[in-house]
């Protein structure tokens, strides 16, 4: 019976959903007995992964920066800032195991596993088709329009919620425990994770009115500061909900850990787009994906968040205004 850590992108639904992935391939190819605990991981300002989140048995990071640990053991990921530092990525590259693996051309890290556990490992989980299109709709933004994506109607976009803006690890790790055995209906129909999501389904339409206050759209680009509101885990989709003839969004929030700025694309514009945000905020030393990233500071240094952000915002609108032009 072998003892596993799973760390994950914490309060995020491809990060719940790469765990509990990942956990029932381990359990049905691996060891049925495995005895699996989670960890959640929150992009900080400076290193991101201590040695002491390891546990003494094999150790699993999904959906996360990579860690030059010998530690480590498995580690998925799609993000295209992957590695902190050369030096990290070339760890990577000498690695032989054959337990780690990277491809930022997936929109999520669930299928992106999905995909490698069937294809390398020659197991299928056909049972949680559900769930892994659902994390590729959600982390690939991949809605029809901002309305689905903020009105929240499907079991899928409930249990997002609930994820993104619970402070409880106790109830992420129920979740990431119901996942793997239970269609998503079920999941969020639990006594627990339902009259969490009723709270904070109240607060969700709360946070709508303090954005629409807060954001402002000039020139294709949204800029809005919630750092004075508990809104760190706000729905991504809003601000193009309320702008949506924007391109670009630049926001400042703020928690007890983090000063952050998150800096996204319209999944919905007609314009073209040429920035790739995830070298963008490497500059800052953040990172990302192309269309949507983020850079972190420590909660003190709200100042340098709010600096950075006026920078990037107006970068991006000289940017639409060059390609208009």
């Amino acid at each position: 019976m072998k003892e596993v850590r799973v760390l994950y992108h914490d309060n995020c639904f491809d990060g719940v959903s790469s765990a509990a992935v990942f956990s029932r391939f381990y359990k049905g190819h691996v060891d049925p007995g495995a005895v699996i605990e989670y960890e959640g991981l929150t992009h900080k300002a400076g290193p991101q992964i201590s040695g002491e989140l390891f546990g003494e048995g094999e150790n699993v990071i999904v959906d996360f920066k990579y860690c030059a640990s010998e530690r480590l053991t498995w580690w998925f990921d799609h993000h295209e800032s992957a590695f902190l530092s050369a030096e990290d990525e070339a760890h990577f590259r000498h690695d032989t195991s054959g337990k780690k693996f990277h491809d930022p051309s997936y929109k999520s890290c669930t299928k992106f596993i999905a995909a490698v556990v069937q294809n390398n490992f020659n197991h299928p989980l056909p049972d949680l088709r559900e769930l892994i299109y659902w994390a590729d709709i959600i982390d690939g933004a991949q809605f029809p329009d901002a309305k689905t994506a903020v009105e929240l109607k499907e079991p899928a976009m409930r249990l997002m919620l609930v994820i993104e803006a619970s402070h409880s690890s106790e109830l992420i790790h129920k979740i990431i425990r119901e996942l793997q055995n239970k269609p998503l209906g079920k999941v969020v129909e639990d006594p627990e994770i339902r009259s969490s999501f009723e709270k904070l389904y109240a607060r969700h339409f709360e946070s709508i009115e303090i954005m629409r206050g807060a954001a402002r759209c000039r020139n294709g680009v949204i800029e809005f500061d919630v750092s004075d509101y508990d809104l760190d885990g706000y729905n991504k989709f809003i601000p193009y909900y309320l702008f949506p003839e924007s391109v670009y969004s630049v926001g400042v929030s703020r928690s007890a850990v983090r000063a952050k700025v998150s800096v996204g694309t319209n999944p919905w514009t007609k314009r073209e787009r040429r920035y790739n945000l995830a070298k963008l905020c490497e500059q800052y030393g953040g990172g990302g994906h192309s269309v949507v990233a983020a850079i972190s500071f420590k909660s003190a240094e709200l100042d340098r968040a709010r600096a950075a952000a006026g920078e990037i915002a107006q970068k991006l609108r000289n940017d639409l205004k060059e390609g208009h032009g």
